[in-house]
C-alpha cells in the first residue's frame, strides 16, 4: 500500500484480495451470529414464562401440561421430517426462512381468546415450525464454517443470547404482564427470519438425488447409531437437573439468590466451552475423546449432586455443565459432519436432536418425578449411571476413528 502525491491510497491487487477475504469471513460469521442470537433470544423470552402465561390466561395445571406435552410430541415428528425435506429439495435457506416467518406469526396466537383448544392448536403449530429450525440452521452453519469461523463461536453467542432474553423478559414481565412475552417472542423470531434471508449461499443448497433408502443408509453408516446412543444417554441425564436441581439445593439450604447464581454459573461455563475451551479440546482429543470427557464429567457431576448440596461443592461441579452439554454437543455435531453425507446433513441433525436426544430426554423427564419422589437426591445416581453407560460407546468410537 502506498500514498501518491494527491494523498490518495493505492491498494495493490493482493491487498484488495486479502481485504475481500477478510470481509467475506467476517460477513458470514456476523450473519450466522445474528440468526442464532435472535433465535435463541426468542427461546429465552418464551421458554421460562410460557407455563405462567398459560396459567394467567386461565388454564389449569392439567391443561398446561397437555398443551406443553402436545408441543413436545409433535417436535419428535416434524423435526426430522422437515429436515429431511430440506435435504431432499436442497432449499435449506428458503425453508428455514419460511419456518421462522411462520413461527413468528403463530407466536401471536397465544394472544387469541383464552381457550384450551385454541392454545393446544397454537402450541402444536408453533412447535411444528420451531422443531426443524435448529437442525437446519446447524447443518447450514457447519457447512459454512470451515475456513471461516468456528461453529462453537456461533453457539456460544446463542447461549449468551438465551440468557439475555430470559433476564430481559423477566424484567419486562415484572413491569407489565406475562402477555409481554408474546410480542417479544414474535418480534425476535421475525428478526431471525430476516437474518436467515441474509445467510450466505452454502454447499447444501442443491437438490439431492431422489434415491430410496437414503435414511436407511444413514442409519447403517458406521458410527451413526452408536453416536445417537451416546448423545441420548448423556444429554438426557440433564432432565433430573433441569426439573429438580433447585429443589435439591433448597433442601440443602441453598436459597433462591444463590441458586440463581449457580444456574448462571453453568450457563456461563457453557458459553466459555462453546467459544474457547471446546474447540481446543476437540483439536487435542478428537470428537470421540471429547465425548468421553463429557460423559466422565457427567459421572462426576451427578455423583457429587447425589451425595451433597454443600454450596462450595456445587460451585465446583456446576461449571461441569460446560462439558456435559456444550462439549458433548460440539463433539456430536463434528462427528455427524463426518458420518453423514452432505446430502443428509439436515436429516442427520434432525435425527440427532429431534429423535435420539429429544425422545430420550422426554422419557427421562417423565420418569424424573417418580425417581426423585422415591429416592430424593439419590436419584442423581441414575443420571450418573446414564453417563457411565455412554463411556464404553465413546471409547469404542475413539478406537474406530484411530483405526480409520
Amino acid at each position: 500500500m502506498a500514498v501518491d502525491k494527491g494523498r490518495r491510497l493505492r491498494v495493490s491487487p493482493q491487498s484488495r484480495h486479502s481485504f475481500a477475504e477478510v470481509r467475506t469471513k467476517l460477513g458470514a460469521f456476523d450473519r450466522f451470529l445474528l440468526l442464532y442470537c435472535a433465535l435463541f433470544a426468542a427461546f429465552g423470552v418464551a421458554s421460562p414464562f410460557l407455563p405462567a402465561l398459560l396459567h394467567q390466561r386461565g388454564l389449569g395445571p392439567s391443561e398446561i401440561g397437555a398443551v406443553l406435552a402436545a408441543g413436545t410430541a409433535i417436535r419428535l415428528i416434524t423435526g426430522p421430517v422437515i429436515s429431511r425435506l430440506a435435504d431432499r429439495l436442497g432449499k435449506h435457506q428458503q425453508i428455514l426462512t419460511a419456518l421462522l416467518a411462520a413461527a413468528a406469526v403463530i407466536a401471536f396466537g397465544y394472544s387469541l381468546p383464552a381457550a384450551f383448544a385454541i392454545f393446544l392448536i397454537v402450541s402444536v403449530a408453533h412447535a411444528s415450525t420451531l422443531a426443524p429450525i435448529v437442525p437446519i440452521a446447524d447443518a447450514m452453519t457447519l457447512a459454512a464454517a470451515p475456513g471461516r469461523f468456528q461453529y462453537g463461536w456461533v453457539r456460544g453467542g446463542a447461549s449468551a443470547a438465551f440468557v439475555v432474553g430470559a433476564v430481559g423478559a423477566g424484567q419486562v414481565v415484572q413491569a407489565t404482564s406475562f402477555g409481554s412475552i408474546i410480542w417479544m417472542n414474535g418480534t425476535l423470531l421475525a428478526l431471525a427470519a430476516v437474518a436467515a434471508l441474509w445467510l450466505p449461499r452454502n454447499t447444501l443448497d442443491r437438490p439431492a438425488a431422489p434415491r430410496r433408502g437414503d435414511v436407511r443408509a444413514l442409519l447403517a453408516a458406521p458410527g451413526f447409531l452408536p453416536l445417537m446412543a451416546l448423545a441420548a444417554l448423556v444429554m438426557s441425564s440433564h432432565a433430573l437437573h433441569d426439573g429438580f436441581e433447585v429443589l435439591r439445593w433448597a433442601d440443602g439450604g441453598i436459597g433462591p439468590g444463590a441458586a440463581g447464581l449457580l444456574w448462571s454459573e453453568g450457563v456461563l461455563a457453557e458459553v466459555v466451552v462453546f467459544v474457547a475451551v471446546g474447540p481446543a479440546l476437540l483439536k487435542r482429543l478428537g470428537p470421540a475423546g471429547a465425548a468421553a470427557l463429557a460423559a466422565s464429567a457427567g459421572v462426576i457431576r451427578w455423583s457429587v449432586t447425589a451425595v451433597t448440596a454443600w454450596l462450595p461443592a456445587m460451585v465446583l461441579v456446576e461449571p461441569l455443565h460446560g462439558l456435559t452439554f456444550a462439549l458433548l454437543h460440539l463433539a456430536c455435531v463434528q462427528m455427524l459432519s463426518v458420518v453423514a453425507p452432505p446430502a443428509l446433513a439436515a436429516t442427520a441433525q434432525g435425527i440427532y436432536g429431534g429423535v435420539a436426544v429429544g425422545t430420550m430426554t422426554a422419557i427421562m423427564t417423565l420418569v424424573s418425578g417418580p425417581l426423585y419422589g422415591a429416592f430424593g437426591p439419590r436419584a442423581f445416581w441414575f443420571m450418573a449411571l446414564l453417563c457411565a453407560a455412554a463411556l464404553p460407546i465413546a471409547f469404542a468410537m475413539r478406537r474406530m476413528s484411530m483405526k480409520a
